[in-house]
């Protein structure tokens, strides 16, 4: 029913979309928010990003009434088609003059055309506006901090990704015991600022410098024990009358 939109957008899930299920229309909307119609400032689209959270359909009411849709959310399919007109309106008014030049003859050309490669990655366009908003997009999800440059915040995103999230890291963080969890409003400062977000931040770093001295407490004692293994070793030597090493 809606291929035809969702090609033109170019959804990747435009062949299979099912707008009756739940996740998928979800995830829809956040989609057409984040590449194509971009009502909201990227820090302002955390309700509509939060697809699991009890507050989700409120957060929606709102943006359909902020974009004037006429429909409710109980009409999902004219809604759907709805939104999908808008943002291929908006798709069409960032790139007039590309499309003006389109014809039926062309696009049977390009139909026609030798496929190219088949990396995806071959084929984007890394200072598009929609890369650059996928891009500062992740990186929010990441708490990636953020760059003027969005090819160097890609460089910082893919370092986290592969030290934080790649197969080993995650098959080492779950090998590793978990740690007691340690409530901050129930930890002592031993002293007072004045400031209830000073006195926090200090029980913050209390606690990384306690946890720092358990670890050199505990390499400490790893080496006291690898001295001993090397000096206690007691033999009785009859000649000399005495106890000690042979």
């Amino acid at each position: 029913m809606f291929r035809r939109k969702l090609c033109a957008l170019e959804y990747q899930q435009a062949d299979t979309f099912d707008h009756d299920n739940e996740n998928e229309f979800r995830n829809l909307i956040l989609w057409l928010e984040d590449q194509k119609v971009r009502h909201y400032k990227i820090e302002n689209r955390t309700a509509l990003r939060n697809i699991n959270g009890g507050d989700w359909t409120k957060a929606l009411q709102s943006y359909l009434e902020e974009l004037g849709c006429p429909y409710q959310l109980a009409e999902r399919t004219v809604l759907i088609d709805w939104l999908l007109g808008y943002a291929v309106r908006l798709d069409y008014g960032d790139s007039v003059d590309q499309y003006k030049t389109v014809t039926p003859d062309s696009v049977k050309v390009k139909a026609a055309a030798p496929a190219g490669s088949t990396n995806p990655l071959d084929n984007l366009d890394f200072n598009d506006a929609d890369f650059k908003a996928g891009v500062a997009s992740l990186s929010m999800i990441l708490k990636v901090p953020p760059h003027t440059d969005h090819l160097e915040q890609l460089k910082a995103i893919c370092l986290l990704v592969k030290d934080r999230l790649s197969k080993e890291a995650i098959e080492k963080t779950s090998s590793q015991p978990k740690g007691v969890q340690v409530p901050l409003d129930k930890t002592e400062l031993g002293f007072e600022t004045g400031d209830y977000i000073i006195n926090e931040a200090a029980k913050i770093v209390r606690l990384l410098h306690i946890k720092d001295l358990r670890d050199l407490q505990t390499k400490i004692n790893a080496a006291i024990v690898g001295v001993q293994t090397i000096t206690a070793n007691p033999k009785t030597d009859s000649r000399l009358g005495k106890v000690g090493r042979m």
